[in-house]
């Protein structure tokens, strides 16, 4: 049984020669510089952040990979989704070249999703490939999208159609930052959190049951389990299906919705937290109507989604595009949609034979 007890502060993603560390400790950041060059990596350096990190952490970074002996230029892009493009990648590749970046030289990605993403597409093709460091400073970035090594910039069309498989070489993970984490983001984040208990551990959902409101108010004995757990989780998805030909597909619960509803809004209203809460909830209902799981699950899921303070609706909504948008998804296969839906708590399956009928109810449901 899942009871919160602090899991090992390094674990490792296994995937042989692509092998790499996720250190979770209090106060690391401090060390970063100390860990880069433990890795074997420098001596110059790229770290790429944004306005709003960097007000808080640039200064703390910066000193710590210079007293580690690292010559490091550093770009603070605009704050948001989106600055994600390829646009800014463009804008990226100048700063190496103009800082000389060799094949050794880490990029460093201080920030959430966005930067991890961006920083990460950067790494994989400049030179053909260099170094990445992931430091993620929002909760969903520190359970999810900085382990696992999918990067990418959306596209006009859709989130995320331009990117690669590129795993990083080092992840480091200082739960003290998400003190400075906006109550937003935070409750964002738990979404991703959630959807590691529905697809994969029933014990886990439980345990954020009975302590999300710790959670919430950032309780380090809470806190820190759940980031262990949570990338524990998906080393092992990743160590199983590295290039999401399989059984990796499961992480995608609530995506398949929730980036049409990022799409649709230009990436402005929702965070990709509440974004993929709506999308666990339409896939909820779905595999209700099949029959896939009980109502009382359901019902938990939503409740827990309701007590984080997640969006249970998409007021306003065109249900019509939402499902026209979900068709250009990249986890689309052979024009069929993989619905990912829960069988029980705690277990997940790929679908691709849902009726069209049905996805046009559940989204009916989601927007009234």
């Amino acid at each position: 049984m899942f009871e919160g007890k602090p899991e090992p502060q390094c674990l490792e993603v296994e995937l042989g020669p692509r092998s790499y560390p996720v250190y979770i400790r209090a106060g690391c950041l401090k060390h970063l510089g100390k860990l880069i060059i433990q890795a074997g990596l420098g001596p110059k350096g790229l770290l790429v952040t944004n306005t709003t990190v960097a007000d808080y952490y640039a200064t703390l970074t910066q000193s710590s990979l210079e007293q580690a002996g690292l010559q490091v230029r550093s770009v603070a892009i605009p704050d948001g989704e989106a600055y994600k493009n390829l646009e800014w990648a463009s804008r990226l590749y100048d700063a190496a070249l103009e800082a000389q970046l060799d094949r050794r030289s880490p990029v460093i990605a201080l920030g959430g999703g966005v930067i991890g993403d961006l920083a990460g597409f950067v790494a994989a093709t400049y030179l053909r490939g260099v170094p990445l460091v992931q430091v993620p400073t929002t909760l969903l970035a520190q359970v999810d999208s900085s382990v696992g090594g999918k990067v990418a910039v959306n596209h006009i069309q859709g989130k995320n159609l331009i990117g690669s498989f590129y795993q990083p070489s080092l992840v480091v993970i200082d739960p003290h930052i998400l003190k400075t984490l906006p109550a937003r983001e935070l409750i964002a984040g738990l979404a991703e959190v959630i959807k590691y208990g529905v697809i994969w551990d029933a014990e886990f959902f439980a345990f954020l049951e009975e302590k999300v409101e710790k959670a919430l108010v950032l309780s380090m004995e809470v806190i820190e389990p759940i980031i262990a757990r949570c990338c524990a989780i998906k080393a092992e998805i990743v160590k199983l299906d590295e290039r999401e030909e399989g059984i990796r597909t499961l992480l995608n619960f609530g995506h398949t919705v929730g980036h049409a509803v990022e799409t649709l809004t230009h990436y402005q209203v929702y965070r990709h937290g509440e974004a993929v809460a709506l999308g666990m909830l339409a896939a909820g209902w779905i595999a209700l109507e099949l029959g896939r799981w009980s109502l009382s699950e359901f019902q938990r899921l939503r409740e827990l989604l309701q007590r984080t303070g997640l969006p249970l609706h998409v007021p306003g909504a065109d249900p019509r595009k939402l499902q026209e948008l979900m068709v250009h998804d990249k986890k689309n296969l052979q024009g069929a949609l993989r619905w990912v839906l829960p069988r029980s708590l705690g277990q997940a399956e790929i679908n691709r034979q849902v009726p069209e009928e049905l996805v046009r109810r559940a989204l009916e449901k989601l927007v009234s």
